[in-house]
């Protein structure tokens, strides 16, 4: 086990854009999911990918919200999703979305999708089209549609991300709720072995793992950022990095320094409790500006 602290970061640098870089060098990120009943989600991670550094956004949700979240994020190119009759996506957005994957470097996957969207179906019809040049987030229900998934995911040779919370951990391996307690740094060193694929177990303390590397431990940003949103900029960070070009577990692992490092600077400035998912974002260009 190794800390996730400066000493690594600087070990394992992000890759830094030439001074004669364009927007589509810096990558670019398609963030795909929301719903009806959360539709600011996605500004929440497509903005966290551009203060991440990548150069282009596209957003894909729920056709009756897509025009109002371009208007929300004007840098974005916004494309609509079919709907289910709760709000969520529908059982063809899977089907949709897979056309729009030749247009992106990296794919978040499910910020702001609910109990009701059908993951697994979504999910499939992305799985199916593995690229060695595309790198994936998967967030929120979508986490839980990869537990059926398995080859599906291990497919895509260590290219897809899982960043879950305990309840999404406990879903995503059949566990017993006491392993989360016990031995969360042995679960997601499990689960990434099972996919094959770096896992970031959330929590107080947030566990990076991935096959054949050591296990990395961050202590945590503080108790504020258990807040609404909060993990959708998380998987922002991480996919804006992954479409700059860096390799999955780095991606991985700066993301969640950002994002804890970001919740200490507000916790000094605001108060502990209280300061706002979005109010995150500012932070990230300094953070990473400091560290690299």
């Amino acid at each position: 086990m190794m800390p996730l602290d400066t000493s690594w970061l600087a070990a394992h640098p992000v890759p830094a854009p030439g001074a004669d870089t364009d927007k589509n060098s810096r990558g670019r990120v398609l963030v795909a999911g929301g719903s009806e009943t959360v539709p600011g989600a996605l500004q929440l991670t497509g903005e966290a990918a551009l203060r991440a550094g990548a150069g282009k956004l596209q957003l894909a949700t729920v056709a009756r919200v897509a025009i109002q979240l371009g208007v929300l994020v004007p840098e974005a190119a916004v494309y609509p999703l079919p709907a289910n009759p709760a709000g969520e996506l529908g059982d063809d957005a899977g089907t949709v979305l897979a056309d729009y994957l030749e247009r992106c470097d990296a794919l978040v996957l499910g910020p702001g999708t609910g109990a009701e969207a059908p993951a697994e179906s979504v999910l499939k019809a992305v799985l199916a089209h593995p690229c060695a040049s595309r790198a994936i987030v998967l967030d929120a229900a979508m986490i839980a549609g990869a537990t059926e998934l398995t080859e599906a995911v291990r497919g895509h040779d260590g290219r897809i991300v899982l960043t879950p919370h305990p309840g999404e951990m406990i879903r995503l391996m059949g566990c017993d709720p006491a392993r989360i307690e016990d031995d969360p740094a042995g679960l997601a060193q499990e689960a990434a072995r099972r996919f094959n694929t770096p896992v970031l177990l959330k929590g107080p303390e947030t566990w990076v793992a991935c096959p054949g590397e050591a296990l990395l431990r961050y202590p945590g940003g503080g108790p504020g950022l258990a807040t609404g949103g909060s993990g959708d900029v998380l998987a922002g960070i991480i996919g804006g990095l992954l479409a700059r070009g860096a390799p999955p577990r780095i991606a991985a692992a700066w993301g969640v320094w950002l994002h804890g490092e970001a919740g200490r600077r507000l916790a000094e400035r605001i108060g502990p409790l209280g300061f706002l998912g979005r109010e995150l974002l500012g932070e990230i260009p300094r953070l990473l500006a400091a560290a690299s």
